[in-house]
């Protein structure tokens, strides 16, 4: 991944980050990594526990951030979901998974939050 597209990335979780706690999302992790995949935000929302998916672009030429979340990417996620909820014991905590979606435009940006973007897929 080339330099720019990780610091876009970057300051997209940032910002996701800032604004899912502005809306009361209590963030736990950043950046959960397993061999099967990464959450980029993992957080609690009253007593979920949500996994967050964060897109970031400086162009809506390719569509909207959030469309770049493919089937793959949800298999993925999902995976690295499940690895997250067994090795903290929340089997008995209701998830969800949402999606944030930025776009960098002129020097702003547009912030769309996906709750329950998606099911677990295997």
């Amino acid at each position: 991944m080339s330099n720019s597209r990780q610091k876009i990335g970057r300051r997209g979780e940032d910002i996701a980050a800032e604004y899912l706690a502005q809306k009361g999302y209590r963030i736990i992790t950043r950046n959960f990594r397993t061999p099967l995949g990464e959450i980029d935000i993992v957080a609690r929302d009253k007593s979920s526990i949500v996994f967050i998916e964060v897109k970031s672009r400086t162009g809506a030429g390719y569509g909207s951030p959030a469309s770049a979340v493919t089937l793959k990417k949800q298999q993925q996620i999902s995976r690295a979901a499940l690895i997250y909820i067994k090795n903290h014991n929340l089997n008995d905590s209701p998830a969800r998974f949402d999606v944030v979606s930025i776009l960098f435009s002129g020097g702003s940006s547009r912030i769309e939050l996906i709750t329950d973007a998606f099911e677990l897929c295997s």
